[in-house]
């Protein structure tokens, strides 16, 4: 569900498939181990493959966010498709992450 990359403390995250309450815990599980590295400032969701979240994969993303901010960094996302886009604008999340082009 999905495979990452690190370089020079930018964790890009690709995801794949549909971000729901049954799919969530053992991303969130990865993804959390990976952010352990204290090295990691930023992390990067590449939403290329998302075709469908719902609530749960909105707190994912503001609980990767409050983790990364408390140690000074940040969260973006790229590659949104347009309804996944549209959940991000009408939660408001693009009030705390970057949209990347």
């Amino acid at each position: 569900m999905l495979s990452y990359e690190k370089y020079k403390g930018k964790l890009t995250v690709r995801l794949k498939g549909e971000l729901d309450h049954a799919s969530i815990a053992p991303i969130r599980a990865e993804l959390d181990q990976l952010l352990n590295d204290p090295k990691v400032k930023h992390l990067v969701l590449d939403m290329e493959g998302v075709s469908f979240m719902d609530s749960s994969a909105i707190g994912l993303v503001i609980g990767r966010y409050k983790a990364l901010a408390r140690r000074g960094g940040s969260v973006s996302v790229t590659r949104t498709a347009p309804r996944v886009d549209r959940i991000f604008e009408m939660a408001g999340l693009y009030q705390i992450v970057e949209k990347r082009a």
